[in-house]
């Protein structure tokens, strides 16, 4: 399942980004790319991640379910409903796991709708993406660094399509595409849920 996803803050926005990078040749691209988020934090420390959290009901999903884990159906990430149903939880917060830098905020239309993607430097020199998507409103732009705990936008329905949820995905390879949200073919992602739960603190 996929569900529109703002705060000023530093931006940089000559960074490259991965839906603009042409993956002919995937090994050097992804060293180009990779290179070039690395030096981004580099020249920003103080958006290097300093442990992650949940996205929705922050620090740690209360009042919220995870009602499609990751790998369930194929599924690539986890679906998050509040607990009281419905689309009871449309136009809730969704927040920031950790500090990151917006690469991608944008309305996709299909089954995505609005969709922000987050590029996140961990302590020990990972770099990693969440995504987030169905989101109602954006509250974030491309090209602006955030901090752990931000909202960066509202949970939404995709336009309508599904039931308000958000849809939620670790990724650790940043030079995928937005992708088809459901896969037999799990390379490059990670279960969001284990992932946060493993790095809490750095």
């Amino acid at each position: 399942m996929l569900y529109s996803c703002h705060h000023e803050q530093k931006t940089n926005p000559s960074i490259v980004s991965a839906h603009q990078i042409n993956d002919v040749n995937k090994k050097p691209v992804q060293i180009s790319l990779l290179d070039s988020v690395t030096t981004l934090f580099k020249q920003n420390p103080e958006f290097i991640a300093k442990g992650f959290d949940f996205p929705v009901g922050k620090p740690n999903a209360k009042g919220y379910y995870n009602a499609q884990k990751f790998g369930k159906n194929y599924h690539l990430g986890d679906d998050w409903n509040a607990v009281t149903g419905g689309n009871s939880d449309l136009g809730d917060p969704i927040y920031s796991i950790a500090s990151g830098y917006v690469h991608f905020a944008e309305n996709i239309g299909g089954g995505w709708g609005n969709v922000i993607r987050v590029w996140h430097k961990t302590h020990d020199n990972k770099v990693i993406e969440s995504l987030y998507a169905h989101c109602d409103t954006i509250m974030v732009s491309s090209g602006q660094f955030i901090d752990k705990g931000q909202q960066i936008a509202t949970i939404g329905n995709a336009d309508g399509i599904y039931l308000a949820h958000l849809h939620f995905e670790i990724r650790d390879d940043i030079t995928l595409p937005v992708g088809q949200g459901y896969s037999e073919n799990i390379d490059g992602y990670t279960d969001p849920t284990a992932f946060i739960k493993a790095n809490r603190k750095p």
